[in-house]
């Protein structure tokens, strides 16, 4: 009898203190994770969300340095021949060995029609596998950054994909998701036991990874909430432990509460306008037999209407910081050489005029409504500038969803003008000039893969390809300030700001901000 009752007692004590021992981190973000499937689509927060559960050959510090993931380490015995040692014992989350072969696949994967991430593995590149555990990647020049932006390509499982009728990337304009879009088979520190999307997410520790937790978590439930008072209130009721982001009118009172306070830190990302330089006739407006975005000077007459102090002041409450550039300017030596034009509604007056537009012209504009801080609010005092130069905007305003998958290449870039933000993926120059401001002319090159407007210079193209393979820093930083010189005197592009980090965190828990906006599970503590 007594020892039936110690264990009764035993049992009910372990019962009582469970709770304190099971970890659950609840959290919240404006936008939701649509897709497991780690190609679809190229955006910060789906990147972090995944990068708790895939991996790449590289990873990224609290600090953004570049170390060893899935590769333990890597030289180049030659200047075209990159050679990647991958690291032995590590295991996908369905108990499959990761090897040489995976990486080739994924290569394939990454660079197949339907990625969104097509500009992480250069198009000729070749991947020969030397051994299990040794890959040489052969290129057609030298790129001294070719593996700067592999944390975020994610290596998938070969065999997984292959048996469950995955190995094509799943488009971000699919209407029916792929396997891969709704189940997951990394070799991350976390592994999703659920996912609904547009509902909930469940994350529990992944018990075989490779690697040594820093976290205490026992689950990580994933909510998205888009509306901002519902969010701010989840976290001040104590129903979330962290949401992003805190809107910025709400963070003295999150400030002020008793369990939570606002991370706040400077953002590497790019907030800009965007308009589609390419076709004959734009999508969405009244001109009918040419495209206004095609005379620079509607471009300029844009770029001078656009209020930038007044967004910053009354849209970002003074957290943004103007920018001349389509790059923050920490990853820049010489942003400081370029000034924006400064605000002139006459003279974009007389620019339109001089266009053959004096009374303005009517044109359709995309733009997230829960992406970037007060991504809907900026859009809209946009809407308000451009009218004062007789300029009627059609604003299109909707989830990042929607907005992606009708802006993207797989949507066949349909906008004719647009807002979007960027975080260069290399944190270098180059990435920006390739990517966001390269020509997209060429089938058989992924440059200007993120180009939604097609803006094109060859001039450009042509340093920014040597840029690449320039090793001297002094002589590649001038080329790189000549090649944004060209796209700022195209009026290519209207640079807006970089926003400011603002995570609202409860009290109890401790997280690393990185400055690329990346909320990392793996980094959480809770008490």
């Amino acid at each position: 009898m007594f020892r039936k009752t110690v264990i009764l007692a035993a049992t009910a004590l372990a019962l009582t203190m469970a709770p304190a021992f099971a970890k659950t981190l609840r959290y919240a973000n404006q936008g939701d994770l649509k897709s497991l499937d780690p190609y679809t689509l190229n955006e910060t927060t789906t990147n972090a969300h995944l990068g708790n559960v895939y991996e790449g050959l590289t990873k990224r510090g609290k600090d953004l340095a570049i170390q060893p993931g899935l590769a333990e380490r890597w030289e180049t015995p030659e200047p075209t021949r990159w050679r990647f040692y991958l690291r032995k014992g590590v295991k996908f989350q369905n108990g499959e060995d990761f090897t040489a072969d995976d990486v080739l696949f994924s290569a394939d994967r990454v660079r197949a029609q339907g990625s969104n991430f097509q500009t992480r593995v250069p198009k000729d590149a070749k991947f020969v596998k030397v051994d299990d555990y040794t890959v040489d990647v052969v290129l057609s020049s030298p790129n001294p950054i070719l593996n700067s932006q592999w944390d975020t390509w994610y290596i998938m499982s070969k065999k997984w994909a292959e048996a469950n009728n995955a190995v094509a990337p799943t488009p971000a304009a699919a209407t029916t998701p792929s396997y891969a879009a709704l189940n997951a088979n990394g070799t991350g520190p976390f592994k999703i036991e659920s996912h609904q999307a547009g509902v909930k997410t469940v994350f529990k520790p992944n018990p075989g990874w490779w690697g040594k937790p820093e976290h205490n978590l026992t689950e990580v439930i994933f909510t998205p909430i888009n509306s901002d008072a519902t969010r701010v209130a989840a976290l001040l009721s104590g129903e979330v432990d962290i949401i992003e982001p805190v809107p910025l009118q709400d963070i003295q009172r999150v400030n002020a509460s008793a369990n939570a306070q606002v991370l706040t830190g400077p953002e590497l990302r790019t907030i800009f306008l965007g308009f589609d330089q390419t076709r004959d006739e734009l999508l969405e407006s009244n001109v009918k037999g040419k495209n206004p975005f095609k005379d620079p000077r509607v471009r300029e007459a844009f770029y001078k209407a656009i209020d930038i102090e007044a967004i910053k002041t009354r849209v970002m409450r003074g957290l943004s910081t103007p920018s001349a550039l389509m790059i923050a300017p920490e990853l820049f030596v010489y942003s400081k050489d370029f000034v924006r034009p400064k605000l002139d509604v006459d003279g974009a007056k007389k620019l339109l005029a001089d266009a053959g537009y004096p009374n303005g012209f009517e044109v359709g504009m995309d733009c997230p409504n829960d992406r970037y801080v007060n991504d809907g609010a900026i859009c809209q005092a946009a809407v308000g500038m451009l009218a004062r130069i007789g300029v009627k905007v059609n604003l299109n305003a909707q989830p990042k969803a929607q907005f992606f998958a009708k802006v993207l290449k797989s949507g066949d870039y349909k906008t004719s003008f647009y807002l979007l933000g960027w975080t260069p993926g290399t944190f270098d120059s180059h990435n920006v000039l390739f990517d966001i401001m390269g020509c997209r002319d060429n089938p058989n090159s992924n440059r200007g893969e993120s180009n939604l407007g097609n803006y094109c210079n060859k001039k450009l193209d042509a340093l920014t390809d040597q840029i690449l393979v320039e090793t001297d820093v002094e002589k590649r930083n001038q080329m790189i300030k000549e090649a944004f010189k060209i796209g700022f005197d195209d009026y290519g592009y209207i640079p807006l700001h970089q926003q400011s980090l603002a995570w609202g965190v409860a009290k109890n828990v401790k997280v690393a901000q990185r400055a690329d906006n990346s909320v990392l599970l793996y980094w959480i503590t809770k008490d």
